[in-house]
């Protein structure tokens, strides 16, 4: 099973940035997706962003698009979430995800075998 520890969270303003970052370890880093999700207070956990191993193929949901972008250092086992042009309708809890196994819908909450914790995203309008 891997581990994964979030950090990067905070209060911003509208239409400023922050960049998540999660630490993966446990297991070899290489081989498997990683995602990043969020859930707002009453909402259901949904889906932001992905990022494949073999071909570092990204994913979006349409409500970052533009906006957020992924990327992923195999050699330090991390990935990032860059976050630009923040809106109130982006604050949440944001959760960094691995699929270790399984080549289902890259998008689906269950498709993720391991969770990280989750870091707290406010953005002020």
């Amino acid at each position: 099973q891997v581990q994964l520890l979030e950090s990067g969270g905070g209060l911003v303003q509208a239409g400023g940035s922050l960049r998540l970052s999660c630490a993966a370890s446990g297991r070899t880093f290489g081989g498997y997706a990683m995602g990043w999700f969020r859930q707002a207070p009453g909402k259901e956990r949904e889906f932001v962003t992905a990022i494949t191993w073999d071909r570092g193929s990204t994913y979006y949901a349409s409500s970052v698009k533009g906006r957020f972008t992924i990327s992923r250092d195999n050699a330090k086992n991390t990935v990032a979430l860059q976050m630009n042009s923040l809106k109130s309708e982006d604050t949440a809890v944001y959760y960094c995800a691995a699929r270790t196994r399984g080549r289902g819908d890259i998008t689906i909450a269950a498709q993720y075998d391991s969770w990280g914790q989750g870091t707290q995203v406010t953005v002020s309008s």
